[in-house]
C-alpha cells in the first residue's frame, strides 16, 4: 500500500494478519516491516566526531576577569596637513548612570519637581532620609542602638499593681477651622485652647493593669499623631506635656523603666513631627535644603517657627516635662545657630540637678545622653559632666529619703537597685564609646572611692570595652568582693564579669586564678536559677581557656546542683546554653565524647521537644567540624544514641521539613563513618543503623547507596577478580539493598534503586541478583500512579518515568540474555556460609527470597533470549497511558535504539569481566532474526499510533512523531534496504503533508543527509535526499 493510499495519515506499505507476539500479547492487526540495523563502527564514529585540538592562547583575556569600562575621547582636526588622533583612559570603576535617580536629584526629577507639589514632596522624603542616614553614620554599627535596649527593658520591668493616668480630654475649640479663618480669630482660638488646659479638662484614671495602662499611653501617642495631622499643634503639646508630667511619678516603683520607654517614644515622635514640620518650610520651589545644611540656609519663616516652639516649652512651669519636652526638640536648634546644641545640652545637664528623686534624675540623664549621641556625638564634655554629676548624687540611693519611700511602698532594696541597670548602663555606653584608656582608667578609680559601688561596678562592666575589662580583670574582682552582699548580689557581679571575659582574653598568667576565686562564689549559690544564670556564662570561660578536666569538672558542678527537685526542668534554656558553648570550644569529638560528665548532662534533657533540639545542635556541629571519617567506638555509640533519640522523634504529626532536617543530621553521620578495609564491620554497622532509622526514608535510601558504595569498593580492591569470601560479601551487601528496597514509599525512588542495585550486582558479577533486581523493577511499573507528589504539588508521573525506562534500556544493552545459565560459571560457588553478617544474608539468597515473580521456571530459554526487553514491552504496552500522550511511543523509539545496538557485532560498552550479547551470541543469526522480529513489531506499535493521530486536533502530534521516528530509523536503520528506505520517505511526507511540520529542523536535517551521503559507506544516501522534498510555504 503506498502512502497515499493509507488514508489520512497513512504510512504503511501493506500488512500482516499474524505478527510476531512479543511473550504473548504486545501484537494485533497492523502493518509490520522488515527491520534491518546500520551496522556501527563505534570508534570511527568516535574519532569523526572528535574536536581538532587548536592551542589556545589567554594572553589577557580570561571568561572571569572583571569588566573594565574604557572611556574613549576622540579629537578631531580638520587643519590642512593634521590627522584625527585618539585618546583613552581606563578606568575599572563603573559609575551606574541611573543611581542620581533613587535620591532624586537627577535633572528630570529636579525639573518635574518645579512643577508638580506630590513630586516636591517625593524628593524632599528622599533627602530627608539619605540626610537621617547621614545623621546616624556618625555613631557607627558598633555602637549598640537604644532600640534593642527597648523590648528587654518592657519585658523585665513589669508590675502586677494597679496604675493611674491623668488623660487630656481635648475639647471640639481645639479642632482646626476653616483655611480662610482670620489670624484674629486664630489666635484667640488658641488662647482658648490655652485656658482650658489651665482650667484642668483632665480625667484622672484609676486602677488600671499594665496592659491597660499601655493601652492608654498607645492612644495618647496615636492621638498626638492625630492632632499634628489635623494642624492642632497645640493639643499635640498638651498630650507630650501631660506625658513628661507621667515620669515624676513612682508610685509604682517596680514599672518605672518600662514607663520611661513608653512615654520617651511619644516624645521621640513629637520632636520628629516639629523638626520635619521646621525642615519643611525651609524647601521652596525649586530647591531643598543640603544634607549638612548650616543656619544660612534656612529661611525667616524656618526659624520664626522654630523660636516659637521654644518661648512656648519655656513657659511650662514644671521642671520635668519642661526638659523632657524642650531634650526631644534639641535637633531643632540647628535652624537657629551653629552652636545651640553645644551651648542647649550644658544647660540641660544642670536642669536635672534639680530633680530630687535619684532614680528619676538618671533616667533624665539616660534620655538627655541618648538626644545628644543622636544630633551631636562628637559633644563628649556634656556626657562626661552627666556621669560626674550622677556620682556626685550617686550616695542619694542609700540615704532616708530613698529609704522611707521604700518602706511606704514595701520595696526591699535588692528590688529596688536593679531599677538603675537600665539607665545607668546607657549612661556608661554613651560615655565610654571610643573614650580614650585615660578616661576610662579615672572613671573606674572615681566608682572605686564610693562605698557600696556594685550597682556602679556592673554598670561599668556591662558599658566599657571588654578588652579594658579583661586587662583588668584581677582588680575587678578585688572590688567584687569588698562590695557589700545585701545591696546588689555578688554573682550578678560575676556573670558580668564573665561575659566581658567571654569577649575578651585575660591576662594568661591570671587565668586560673579568676577561675577559681569565681566560682568559689558561684558554686555557694542556694538558688539554682541565680546559679545556673551565673555558671552559664563561666562555662565558656573554661571552654575557652582550659582542657577538659577543668570542663569535666564545671559540668559535674552543675549537674550536682541542678538535680535535687529536678531544677533543670525550669532552666532549660540556660542548659541548652551549656552545651552549645562545649560543642562550640570542642571539634574533636573523640575528646569531647571522653568528658566524663558530657553524656550524663545530656541525661538532663528530659522534655523531649529540648532534647531533639540538643540532639541536632550536637550533630550539626558534628557534621561541620569532622574532617576526617572515624570508627572509633566511643564517638559512634554516642551518636548512635543521639541520632537514635532524634528519629524516636517522628511521629505522624512531624512536619516534612522537620523530618528533611533531621534525615539530613543522620546521613551527614553515616558517610563519615568508615572502618576501612574492615568491610564486614562497616556491612553490621549498616545493618544496625537501618534497625535503628527505619521511620526516616532518606537514611534508608542513603545506607542502600552506601552499601551499594561498599561493595564497589570491595570490587576496585580486588580489581574485579572475587574470591570466595569477596564473592559472598558482594552478594551480602546486594541482598542488604535487595531486602531493604520494598520498604521505602516513593514508587520512583525504589524503581531507581532497583536499577542502580541492579548495575552495581552485575559490576559485581552477581548476574542471578541483578536479574532479580530488573525483573522487580519491571514488575513495579505497573503501580506507578498517574500523578506524583513533588515539593508539595501533584504532577504528571509520565515524564519522569519516561526519564527512568531510558535508563533501564541502557543498563539493559549489556544483560547477558541467559543470567542464570552464565551465574554458575562466572561465580564461585557459595557451598559454604562465610561466617558472620555475610553468611548469615549469603543463606537468604539460599533460601529463594530473590526467585522472580515474573518468572515461576526462571529458565529463560523457555522465553527466548531478550526475555527482559519482552517483559518490559508488556508492561509498557498494559500500562494506562494519558489519552493524549505520546511518552509510550517515545518509549518505543527507544526500544527501537536499543535493539538496534543489541544487534551490532561489537557493544558501544561493557562491563568488565561480564559477557554481554555480542560476546555470547557474536552475531548469531538466530539472535539477530529474533531481535529483528521484535523491531519490527515495535514499528508496528508506532506506525498505528501515528494512524490514530489522523485528526484535526493531532495532526501537529502526528508531524513531530513522524520526523521523530524518521531521525531514528536515519540514525539506526539500514537505508540500502528498499522497504525502509520508503517507509522513511513515507515518514518525511507524512511529516509535511499538513503544512504542520518544523521547517527550519527538517531543513537541517536534509542539510545533515546530504553531508552524512559524502561519506564512503554512506553514498546510499545521496538517492534518499532526491526524494525527500521540501514543502513551500505556499
Amino acid at each position: 500500500m503506498a502512502a497515499g493510499d493509507a488514508g489520512r495519515g497513512g504510512v504503511g506499505m501493506g500488512s500482516r494478519a499474524d505478527g510476531p507476539r512479543t511473550s504473548g500479547h504486545v501484537t494485533g492487526k497492523m502493518a509490520v516491516f522488515p527491520w534491518h540495523s546500520r551496522n556501527r563502527n563505534y570508534k570511527a564514529e568516535f574519532a569523526s566526531c572528535r574536536l581538532e585540538a587548536v592551542p589556545l592562547e589567554f594572553g589577557d583575556y580570561h571568561p572571569l576577569k572583571p569588566i573594565t569600562v574604557t572611556e574613549s575621547k576622540t579629537k578631531k582636526v580638520n587643519r590642512k596637513g593634521s590627522t584625527s588622533s585618539t585618546s583613552s583612559s581606563s578606568s575599572s570603576s563603573v559609575v551606574d548612570p541611573l543611581s542620581s535617580v533613587l535620591d532624586g536629584t537627577d535633572p528630570l526629577s529636579m525639573f518635574a519637581a518645579t512643577a508638580d507639589p506630590v513630586a516636591l514632596a517625593a524628593a524632599t522624603d528622599s533627602s530627608r532620609r539619605k540626610r537621617d542616614r547621614d545623621d546616624n553614620s556618625v555613631v557607627g554599627s558598633d555602637f549598640e542602638p537604644w532600640a534593642n535596649k527597648r523590648g528587654e527593658i518592657l519585658a523585665r520591668y513589669t508590675t502586677t499593681e494597679k496604675l493611674s493616668i491623668n488623660l487630656f480630654m481635648g475639647s471640639e475649640k481645639g479642632k482646626a477651622g476653616p483655611a480662610t479663618l482670620a489670624m484674629s480669630e486664630k489666635v484667640r482660638t488658641r488662647l482658648e485652647e490655652l485656658d482650658d488646659f489651665e482650667e484642668g479638662s483632665q480625667k484622672e484614671l484609676l486602677n488600671l493593669t499594665q496592659q491597660d495602662y499601655m493601652n492608654r499611653i498607645e492612644e495618647l501617642n496615636q492621638s498626638l499623631k492625630d492632632a499634628w495631622a489635623s494642624d492642632q499643634k497645640v493639643k499635640a503639646l498638651k498630650i507630650v506635656i501631660q506625658c513628661s508630667k507621667l515620669l515624676s511619678d513612682t508610685s509604682v516603683i517596680q514599672f518605672y523603666p518600662s514607663k520611661f520607654v513608653l512615654i520617651t517614644d511619644i516624645l521621640d515622635t513629637f520632636g520628629k513631627l516639629v523638626y520635619e514640620r521646621i525642615f519643611s518650610m525651609c524647601v521652596d520651589n525649586r530647591s531643598v535644603l543640603p544634607d549638612h545644611f548650616s543656619p544660612e540656609n534656612a529661611n525667616d519663616t524656618a526659624k520664626e517657627t522654630c523660636l516659637n516652639w521654644f518661648f512656648k516649652i519655656a513657659s511650662i512651669r514644671e521642671l520635668i516635662p519642661r526638659f523632657y519636652v524642650e531634650a526631644s526638640i534639641l535637633k531643632c536648634n540647628k535652624f537657629l545657630s551653629k552652636t545651640g546644641i553645644s551651648e542647649c545640652l550644658p544647660r540641660l545637664t544642670c536642669m536635672i540637678r534639680g530633680i530630687g528623686d535619684p532614680l528619676v534624675s538618671v533616667y533624665a540623664r539616660a534620655y538627655l545622653c541618648r538626644v545628644g549621641m543622636e544630633v551631636a556625638p562628637h559633644l563628649k564634655e556634656t556626657l562626661n559632666k552627666n556621669f560626674f554629676d550622677f556620682l556626685l548624687t550617686f550616695k542619694q540611693i542609700h540615704g532616708d529619703t530613698v529609704q522611707n519611700q521604700l518602706v511606704v511602698q514595701g520595696v526591699e532594696l535588692p528590688s529596688y537597685l536593679p531599677l538603675y541597670p537600665p539607665a545607668m548602663d546607657w549612661i556608661f555606653q554613651c560615655i565610654s564609646y571610643h573614650a580614650p584608656e585615660a578616661l576610662l582608667t579615672e572613671m573606674m578609680e572615681r566608682c572605686k572611692k564610693l562605698g557600696n559601688n556594685a550597682l556602679l561596678l556592673n554598670s561599668v562592666m556591662s558599658a566599657f570595652r571588654a578588652e579594658f575589662i579583661a586587662t583588668r580583670s584581677m582588680d575587678f574582682i578585688g572590688m567584687i568582693k569588698e562590695c557589700d552582699e545585701s545591696g546588689f548580689p555578688k554573682h550578678l557581679l560575676f556573670r558580668s564579669l564573665g561575659l566581658n571575659l567571654a569577649l575578651a582574653d585575660p591576662p594568661e598568667s591570671d587565668r586560673l586564678q579568676i577561675l577559681n576565686e569565681a566560682w568559689k562564689v558561684i558554686t555557694k549559690l542556694k538558688n539554682p536559677q541565680d546559679y545556673i544564670n551565673c555558671a552559664e556564662v563561666w562555662v565558656e570561660y573554661t571552654c575557652k581557656h582550659f582542657t577538659k578536666r577543668e570542663v569535666n569538672t564545671v559540668l559535674a558542678d552543675v549537674i550536682k546542683h541542678m538535680t535535687p527537685d529536678r531544677a533543670f526542668e525550669d532552666s532549660y534554656p540556660q542548659l541548652q546554653l551549656i552545651i552549645k558553648k562545649v560543642i562550640a570550644y570542642f571539634h574533636d569529638f573523640s575528646v569531647l565524647f571522653s568528658v566524663e560528665k558530657f553524656l550524663p548532662f545530656l541525661d538532663m534533657f528530659q522534655k523531649e521537644s529540648v532534647r531533639v533540639e540538643v540532639c541536632k545542635c550536637i550533630m550539626d556541629a558534628f557534621i561541620k567540624h569532622q574532617q576526617e571519617p572515624t570508627k572509633d567506638p566511643v564517638i559512634l555509640n554516642a551518636l548512635l544514641h543521639v541520632c537514635k533519640t532524634m528519629h524516636d522523634s517522628v511521629n505522624a504529626l512531624t512536619l516534612e521539613d522537620e523530618k528533611r532536617m533531621l534525615s539530613y543530621l543522620i546521613n551527614g553521620f553515616i558517610k563519615m563513618v568508615s572502618f576501612g578495609r574492615d568491610f564486614e564491620q562497616q556491612l553490621s554497622f549498616y545493618v544496625e543503623s537501618r534497625s535503628m532509622f527505619c521511620n526516616l526514608e532518606p537514611v534508608l535510601v542513603q545506607l542502600i547507596h552506601s552499601v551499594n558504595r561498599l561493595a564497589m569498593e570491595t570490587r576496585k580492591l580486588m580489581k574485579g577478580n572475587h574470591s570466595r569470601k569477596t564473592a559472598a560479601f558482594v552478594r551480602a551487601c546486594v541482598a542488604y539493598c535487595f531486602i531493604t528496597i520494598p520498604s521505602l514509599a516513593g514508587i520512583f525512588t525504589r524503581l531507581n534503586l532497583y536499577l542502580h542495585s541492579g548495575q552495581v550486582a552485575l559490576a559485581n558479577q552477581c548476574l542471578s541478583q541483578a536479574d532479580a533486581f530488573f525483573k522487580a523493577a519491571i514488575s513495579l511499573i505497573p503501580e506507578v500512579p498517574k500523578m506524583i507528589n513533588i515539593d508539595g504539588k501533584m504532577r504528571p508521573s509520565e515524564s519522569f518515568l519516561l526519564e527512568f525506562l531510558c535508563n533501564f534500556f541502557s543498563t539493559l544493552l549489556i544483560v547477558p540474555a541467559r543470567l542464570e545459565l552464565l551465574t554458575s560459571s562466572n561465580l564461585p560457588p557459595s557451598a559454604s556460609p562465610v561466617p558472620g553478617i555475610t553468611g548469615g544474608i549469603n543463606h537468604v539468597w539460599q533460601m529463594g527470597i530473590f526467585k522472580s515473580p515474573l518468572s515461576d521456571s526462571g529458565d529463560h530459554p523457555e522465553h527466548g533470549v531478550l526475555f527482559l526487553v519482552r517483559e518490559l514491552l508488556n508492561v509498557i504496552q498494559d500500562y494506562t497511558w494519558e489519552d493524549n500522550s505520546d511518552e509510550k511511543i517515545r518509549i518505543y523509539t527507544c526500544v527501537l535504539h536499543l535493539l538496534s545496538a543489541m544487534s551490532q557485532e561489537t557493544y558501544l560498552y561493557h562491563i568488565d569481566k561480564v559477557d554481554s550479547n555480542d560476546s555470547l551470541y557474536g552475531g548469531d543469526s538466530k539472535f539477530l532474526a529474533e531481535n529483528n522480529k521484535l523491531c519490527e513489531t515495535v514499528m508496528a506499535q508506532i506506525l498505528e499510533h501515528l494512524k490514530t493521530l489522523a485528526k484535526d486536533e493531532a495532526l501537529k502530534r502526528q508531524s513531530s512523531l513522524g520526523l521523530s521516528f524518521f531521525n531514528s530509523i536515519l540514525a539506526h536503520g539500514d537505508l540500502r534496504n528498499n522497504k525502509l528506505n520508503q517507509l522513511s520517505v513515507n515518514l518525511w511526507h507524512l511529516a509535511q503533508r499538513h503544512g504542520c511540520a518544523d521547517t527550519r529542523t527538517m531543513v537541517k536535517t536534509l542539510e545533515y543527509i546530504k553531508k552524512q551521503s559524502k561519506q564512503p559507506d554512506m553514498t546510499h544516501l545521496t538517492e534518499l535526499a532526491l526524494r525527500l522534498p521540501l514543502q513551500t510555504r505556499t
